[in-house]
């Protein structure tokens, strides 16, 4: 949906994918709009890989000037479980993909980026699980937070080089994130037995959400917008808003009043250090 979206823009397309009949498909649907498109099979947990994709991009078009980090799984083998039962395969295989390729991303795309000088914009695909949490998805909390953090850090980073950041928060979009386990490399296999009832029951109530979800062309509509405007939070489903409300309400209301001399030093010191960036 989001290289349909950057089609009907009219601009280049480049598609990564794990799975390349998926690939070739997507390729085609984006070449009957009568633009150029290229398929690269990549596997973002792997930094060869997705430097040898940079490397096609720029030899084919010259310049990238949007960068969306958007590959992300979800462990059905294992879901439901508590964080100190889900297995180091899943841990690994997770975090490789949700967080390790938004880095591989982000470490080979964008001294490119900043290289043409043209300036650009990165869209790192977290969930509203980046900045809430449920029971059954610690490991999956763990990967979408971490990105949430990462891309506020990076847009920091990036805003004297013209180049926008937005972290892109769905909650369900119909897409086959619930049937993550087709892509699992075979490293990182879990023993079936470890499917439990809980995990079973989980994933039901997971696939029931998944039938209320939204259309992918909804979140693509809504992240050119936010690339249009710069926005950092990118968030489709506004329902979810009251929690994340609470959630926020909660971290404020832990802090005690701050010492006024602390509070002007702190401010000082901050001060003094986005200068110092700057400057640099």
């Amino acid at each position: 949906a989001l290289a349909e979206q950057a089609a009907a823009m009219r601009m280049n397309v480049v598609l990564a994918d794990i799975e390349e009949n998926a690939l070739e498909q997507a390729v085609k649907r984006i070449e009957e709009r009568q633009v150029r498109a290229i398929g690269v099979p990549s596997n973002t947990m792997i930094e060869e890989s997705v430097q040898a994709l940079a490397e096609r991009a720029f030899d084919e078009f010259g310049q990238v000037h949007l960068l969306c980090n958007n590959a992300g799984v979800a462990s059905t083998a294992t879901a439901g479980k508590a964080v100190w039962e889900v297995p180091d395969q899943d841990w690994d295989w997770v975090m490789g993909v949700n967080l390790g390729g938004v880095v591989n991303g982000i470490q080979t795309f964008v001294n490119r980026l900043k290289a043409h000088g043209e300036g650009g914009h990165i869209v790192n695909t977290s969930s509203m699980a980046g900045v809430m949490t449920s029971p059954g998805l610690g490991v999956y909390n763990a990967s979408k937070f971490a990105v949430v953090g990462m891309s506020e850090a990076l847009r920091t980073d990036l805003e004297p080089f013209d180049i926008g950041v937005s972290v892109l928060c769905p909650g369900m979009v119909r897409t086959q994130i619930l049937d993550s386990e087709r892509t699992r490399p075979d490293q990182f296999e879990v023993n079936e037995a470890s499917a439990n009832e809980a995990a079973q029951a989980h994933s039901e109530m997971m696939n029931l959400a998944m039938n209320a979800g939204i259309e992918p062309s909804e979140v693509a509509d809504l992240v050119v917008q936010g690339i249009k405007e710069n926005q950092l939070y990118l968030f489709p489903h506004p329902e979810m808003k009251e929690a994340v409300v609470a959630r926020m309400t909660a971290l404020a209301e832990s802090f005690g009043e701050a010492d006024p001399e602390r509070l002007k030093a702190q401010q000082e010191f901050m001060a003094d250090l986005l200068r110092a960036t700057t400057e640099s």
